[in-house]
């Protein structure tokens, strides 16, 4: 063990164990001495851009925090919190706290889902904003990188000039940040997690859940690896485990996701009968695509003028794998593309030129990335991870890979040091888990919740078929799982999942 984490497990026990002196709501009693390293400061609730009605009710803050715990005396950083009340009237004694995904995404934004999920139906709900998001202090959000993103639709996947615009965007960013005196190196899982184990015993907490779905999968196995203390139990929505996640790994998870929606339609009559060899129709146009990609005039969804967009072999790939087209679409929509109509991608695309200022924060993004998944990883590894995932596809393709193009290059300029050794380590616990996958998910494949459960020995896998990414706000019966789970952690009920199938697809006319 480092010394760095030595550091973030003695701050942790430092801490006020869970107690049968904890109140009727799982607080602790208050206690005299010094000032904890953290402190949770009541304030107001975040101003979000569209109104959450139960921010109105619930109780906010910020988490002050040591930026870089092995840096004594360093610069303090304020992270918004945000406690939500139980709807029941007779809540259970342990709340629940939720992880967005990304890294980087705005935890307030996904509040609208959470609630809608109910995850505050029997418990109060806990949200953090991650290190560096929206709304904290400092925010790690780069909007030069949010206009290169608007701007590189006009360019292909892997386009020249698409590296140097975005390298440029990467710098800018970068170069403000450390001028500000944000220590970047500082901005990842650990740190991130012990900033969660640090809000338990600020807010008194005896005991809570953990719920998170994505990169919120990884930071919660990274809390209880190093932070166990008070958990009662975790739920893994669309697992990405510490110990597998690496940048090749999402080949795997791409070829995974696409083959099992593929495979669905051939599997149901209708959409066999009228999209007939999707296989072989996607093959055909990743490389006609990366060949002679096309360049047209596409309207965003969201209306307004048309844009320039370029389709090429990559770009028809990340609009799959970002769900620009939905899985349900993805047959009609391939097949229309194979008989030259390209309108659904080329809409899709024009949809990434909607500029949008500050919702992720790529500083956390980039941190995360290049410490802890690109470390002791090489641009063959992903060029290799590409051919055995999509063999005879163009190496100009397979060379960037879906969602992170010219990371490696990115990370060269981003510069923060290698974490891999202490973050790529797997979580042995027995705390009662819960790990929710969808067959459809081409981000972070449903292969992966092996990984996740193998070494958590009290766990219960589910898989939802028919659904993509973050699984329980698309699925009823996903919901009911973790309910289940949340009042039961050791003997959930997952009865509905049996006889679950995939929605119909979208047949179009011929």
């Amino acid at each position: 063990m480092s010394a760095a984490a030595a550091a973030l497990v003695f701050l942790a026990a430092a801490g006020p164990a869970p107690s049968s002196a904890a109140s009727p709501h799982g607080r602790l009693p208050g206690s005299g001495g010094a000032l904890p390293a953290s402190r949770f400061v009541p304030g107001p609730c975040p101003k979000t851009p569209e109104p959450v009605a139960a921010l109105s009710k619930a109780r906010c803050g910020f988490l002050e925090v040591p930026e870089n715990r092995a840096r004594p005396g360093g610069r303090t950083i304020k992270l918004a919190v945000a406690v939500i009340p139980a709807v029941s009237a007779k809540p259970a004694a342990d709340p629940v706290v939720f992880m967005a995904g990304g890294p980087g995404g705005d935890t307030f934004d996904d509040l609208p889902f959470v609630i809608d999920s109910g995850l505050n139906k029997d418990r109060e709900l806990i949200v953090m904003a991650q290190r560096g998001n929206r709304y904290d202090q400092p925010e790690l959000t780069c909007p030069e990188i949010d206009r290169f993103n608007a701007k590189s639709v006009a360019f292909g996947w892997d386009a020249a000039q698409a590296k140097q615009l975005m390298l440029k965007a990467v710098k800018e960013c970068r170069d403000r940040l450390t001028a500000d005196g944000t220590d970047l190196s500082a901005y990842n899982s650990a740190e991130n997690a012990t900033d969660f184990a640090d809000l338990r015993t600020a807010l008194g907490i005896a005991q809570w859940n953990v719920y998170g779905y994505s990169y919120g999968t990884n930071l919660a196995l990274t809390l209880l690896r190093m932070h166990p203390q008070g958990i009662r139990a975790v739920a893994l929505d669309s697992p990405s485990p510490p110990q597998v996640t690496i940048l090749p790994w999402g080949w795997g998870s791409a070829r995974e996701g696409i083959g099992n929606i593929l495979d669905a339609c051939a599997a149901e009559p209708r959409c066999k009968d009228r999209y007939p060899d999707l296989r072989t129709t996607l093959n055909e146009q990743v490389r006609k695509l990366e060949a002679q990609p096309l360049t047209m005039n596409a309207r965003p969804p969201s209306g307004g003028n048309p844009v320039k967009v370029v389709l090429d072999g990559g770009t028809l790939l990340n609009l799959i794998v970002s769900f620009g087209v939905k899985p349900v679409d993805l047959p009609a929509a391939l097949t229309e593309l194979g008989q030259g109509n390209p309108q659904r991608f080329a809409q899709a695309r024009a949809k990434d030129s909607v500029l949008s200022l500050g919702q992720n924060a790529h500083g956390l993004t980039q941190s995360v990335a290049c410490a802890e998944w690109v470390a002791g990883t090489s641009e063959s590894d992903v060029l290799n991870a590409g051919r055995r995932a999509f063999p005879g596809w163009p190496e100009s393709v397979l060379a960037q890979v879906p969602q992170l193009p010219f990371q490696y290059d990115v990370c060269r300029v981003w510069g923060v040091k290698d974490q891999a050794a202490e973050h790529r380590v797997a979580t042995v616990s027995s705390v009662p888990a819960l790990v929710i996958s969808g067959s459809f998910d081409v981000k972070t494949g449903a292969g992966y919740a092996k990984d996740a459960s193998r070494t958590l020995s009290r766990s219960t896998s589910v898989l939802i078929p028919g659904i993509g990414h973050w699984v329980v706000p698309q699925s009823p019966c996903a919901q009911e799982v973790l309910a289940s789970f949340l009042a039961r952690p050791t003997a959930p009920d997952t009865g509905c999942v049996a006889g679950l199938s995939p929605k119909p697809f979208t047949i179009t006319p011929k």
